[in-house]
């Protein structure tokens, strides 16, 4: 065994889609402000080295807004610093991490009410105030 092998050597790399990914959050930001439709970026699907991921969040920052949201598992959705760039978590029951997203957006998709669920809502309200009524 010689001298070099007692010294600890820790491996670290990048993958360089750091400041990439940011300037396309740029570039989405501003397609939104001119009228065009919001980006969804899947940051599972990219690849990052170990820490980019954080780097990534460091970088954009927290904005105002949190919500949590329960179903088939939680979801955290987080305004960035930057308003209209959302960050959004979804994990599993146990916990664990199962999509990460970033949304460029107004509001993130996951809060728009759905038809169907309106339709409901509405449906609801009139039985309600026929009860009421009666």
């Amino acid at each position: 065994m010689s001298a070099l092998d007692s010294i600890a050597v820790q491996a670290e790399y990048e993958t360089g889609n750091v400041v990439p990914l940011l300037h396309e959050i740029r570039h989405a930001l501003e397609r939104l402000l001119n009228g065009e439709d919001g980006t969804v970026i899947d940051m599972r699907s990219l690849p990052l080295a170990p820490g980019e991921e954080k780097r990534i969040e460091d970088a954009l920052g927290k904005g105002e807004v949190h919500a949590d949201l329960d179903a088939l598992g939680p979801t955290t959705i987080l305004e960035t610093s930057y308003p209209g760039v959302w960050l959004i978590t979804h994990r599993n029951t146990e916990g664990e991490v199962i999509g990460r997203f970033i949304e460029v957006t107004r509001f993130p998709s996951i809060l728009e009410s759905q038809p169907e669920d309106i339709r409901t809502g509405l449906t609801a309200l009139g039985n309600r105030l026929a009860e009421d009524s009666a």
